[in-house]
């Protein structure tokens, strides 16, 4: 069943990889050599290996190491380029950064024998069986923190129950975001006592960092105006931003970044802003203007930090049906914040912010102008709704002792080897 199970990833990846080339470019060329199991080794003996697939589960990795023992070894993986460049801007002082490999034999063997962790970590369940076979096979507990189960995942997984067993059975414990969490992994035969709710860490990241360098040139393009942030926007969202944006009155009208969440996008993103007649700088080039409508945010782990000098947020990944982005990080700052219908992977949060009016709902671009439009008028109540949002975070706290707790036998157990 392995044999045919690696041959099956083979040639997926034999036939994937030049639609993702094209896709993606260097960003996807660039993580093959580290996902065939290459790359800098782990200097100790013993390491935790945490792993996220990308720049949402990075954050929550960088969350975790934070809190861990500074003697404590670790390894950190993710998926994706942008997660790698996440970890590496903010765990390689402390960490070794690596990409998560292949479904192959010879790669994920190649990995272990580089890296010798000692304990594997999952940010949210990034669950691969390959991988975990071999942790079992190595004797290595692996936890899961911060587990969600999408409804999309639950439903493929419930269809396919009887075959769960190599994706599930391997981890030892699972830190999951709430009680329907909980509730659906016991539902596909994980054992209750495995399973415990330790609530969400995205409430318990760092402030980010916002360079002045960055700030100082924002404010200088804004002169005065609102900054209308739009972060993380997947495709066809920047038509919808752009439409709103454009019916604003041109009296008043805030300067407008535009963070689309996959780079291989900048460079479309940058036409439609200029098909509209609007002036645009890329944060990335040398600045031509004094004064501009559309700042492209071209570049890689500025965003979360951007929020903090916004007028109004909005939350990309939500007017198309893609299950949303994290609506905290521009609420920590008390941002008033905006988002579409589409919140299925942040299900309670969008439910608790609903349910403590800490943002608006705009289904199109004409609900969006008008919010916007509003909150610009009336900075009173936009005021109102990003304070709303700021308490709803510094309530939800705890969950980073609650996994700490968790781990503890994980942590003693890595500790003892790397010693």
């Amino acid at each position: 069943m392995w044999i045919l199970y690696q041959i099956a990833m083979g040639i997926a990846l034999v036939v994937a990889g030049p639609f993702l080339l094209i896709a993606r470019g260097t960003h996807y060329l660039r993580s093959v050599r580290g996902r065939l199991g290459r790359g800098p080794e782990t200097k100790a003996a013993g390491a935790l290996w945490i792993h996220g697939v990308s720049v949402g589960e990075i954050a929550i990795a960088a969350t975790l190491a934070r809190a861990l023992p500074d003697d404590l070894p670790l390894v950190v993986t993710s998926i994706t380029p942008t997660g790698q460049d996440l970890a590496r801007r903010t765990l390689s002082d402390r960490a070794t950064v690596s990409y998560f490999p292949y479904e192959l034999g010879f790669a994920v063997r190649r990995f272990f024998r580089r890296h010798r962790p000692a304990a594997l970590v999952l940010a949210e369940g990034d669950l691969w069986p390959l991988v975990l076979r071999h942790a079992r096979r190595a004797r290595i507990p692996v936890v899961v923190v911060n587990g969600r189960v999408s409804d999309t995942s639950y439903r493929r997984m419930a269809r396919l129950r009887p075959l769960l067993g190599p994706l599930l059975d391997p981890v030892d414990r699972f830190g999951v975001q709430t009680n329907e969490d909980r509730r659906r992994l016991i539902d596909l035969g994980v054992p209750a006592e495995k399973v415990r709710r330790t609530g969400n860490l995205k409430f318990e990241s760092a402030e980010p960092a916002l360079g002045p360098e960055l700030r100082s040139r924002i404010e200088a393009f804004a002169a005065g105006r609102a900054i209308l942030l739009a972060g993380s926007t997947m495709d066809a969202e920047e038509t919808c931003v752009l439409d709103a944006f454009s019916e604003l009155p041109e009296e008043g009208r805030p300067l407008l970044v535009i963070a689309p969440r996959h780079p291989e996008r900048f460079d479309d993103v940058a036409r439609l802003v200029g098909e509209r007649g609007l002036t645009l700088e890329r944060r990335s080039a040398q600045a031509t203007a004094d004064r501009v409508d559309v700042v492209l945010l071209d570049t890689l782990g500025e965003l979360a930090g951007l929020y903090g000098i916004a007028t109004i947020a909005f939350i990309g990944g939500t007017l198309v049906p893609t299950g949303g982005h994290n609506p905290l990080e521009p609420a920590r700052f008390g941002v008033p914040v905006t988002a579409g219908p589409s919140m299925e992977n942040f299900r309670e949060i969008a439910e608790t912010f609903d349910r403590e009016d800490a943002w608006r709902r705009g289904h199109d671009p004409r609900a969006l102008a008008a919010i916007w439009s509003g909150w610009l008028q009336h900075p009173e109540e936009a005021r109102r709704v990003g304070e709303a949002g700021r308490r709803l975070v510094d309530r939800n706290g705890g969950a980073l002792a609650r996994t700490l707790e968790m781990l503890e036998p994980t942590i003693r157990a890595a500790r003892s080897s790397s010693g």
